[in-house]
């Protein structure tokens, strides 16, 4: 499906999703707004689809909200409805995104601004060229973070840190966001991308029941105590332990050969 501000690239299993309008640094306008929840959606649904990966064109991941866009589309002295917007649009996206099975990636390759932070942050990886930064930008306009950074930051860098980070609006640059944990891993700008694609296909070719094992059990040790998560473990465990990737997995151990996992 053709999209006016996403390029959608398939590659086998794996996805890539890219913000597409470099002009405005991949600002989500209306027409990103829109596109961007319904493509994540269709990749999500199809079988066919193993990981995802999400970047930006140009010199930016995402500047938050095109703020121009979203004002012209008010009447003289309207407040937009921003609340709608991020629960119609964003807010399931985000949701879907946690409970997929599916690992998806983030490549940082520029300003990762606003709601364009919390995008990349949603990712189960994320990886940061050494130009990209991390900007709680909220606060300088006079509003709250949303794209679900107030959720995910401080799980990520600790209340401090975060409460710091979006109260002080100050950029992140590459280094201290893996040195606090926000990516994983700073790559040279150049080698961001073959880095990101090849992690991301590589993922894509693996067992994909069990990268959803591992995504809900991350989440659920969030609330849990040691009983219930060592219980729930046991409960996924029985579950991978019946798949096909596993008894391929087994298969190819014993062997010694690498495994061919085919998602199921």
């Amino acid at each position: 499906m053709a999209y006016q501000r996403l390029m959608v690239e398939c590659d086998g299993p794996l996805a890539i999703v890219k913000f597409n309008a470099p002009a405005s640094m991949n600002a989500l306008d209306e027409a990103m707004r829109r596109e961007l929840p319904e493509a994540m959606g269709r990749l999500l649904d199809d079988d066919g689809i193993r990981a995802i990966l999400l970047t930006g064109e140009g010199r930016a991941f995402c500047a938050g909200a095109n703020l121009k866009n979203m004002y012209a589309e008010q009447s003289d002295g309207d407040t937009p409805d921003v609340g709608s917007s991020l629960r119609n649009g964003i807010n399931p996206m985000l949701v879907r995104m946690a409970e997929a099975n599916k690992p998806i990636i983030a490549a940082v390759n520029g300003a990762a601004v606003g709601v364009g932070c919390g995008l990349a942050l949603s990712a189960d990886i994320v990886l940061v060229g050494r130009s990209g930064y991390f900007f709680q930008s909220f606060i300088r306009l006079g509003v709250v973070p949303d794209g679900g950074s107030s959720w995910v930051i401080p799980r990520l860098i600790g209340r401090t840190r975060a409460a710091a980070m979006t109260m002080l609006g100050e950029k992140i640059d590459a280094e201290t966001a893996v040195a606090w944990g926000l990516a994983y891993r700073m790559y040279e700008d150049s080698a961001l991308m073959p880095a990101a694609r090849a992690m991301a296909s590589k993922l894509a070719h693996g067992p994909t029941v069990a990268y959803g094992k591992i995504k809900h059990l991350l989440r659920a040790s969030l609330q849990n105590g040691l009983v219930d998560q060592i219980e729930l473990e046991a409960a996924h465990q029985q579950t991978a332990f019946a798949t096909e990737d596993c008894r391929e997995g087994i298969a190819a151990f014993v062997e010694k050969r690498e495994a061919a996992f085919k998602g199921r």
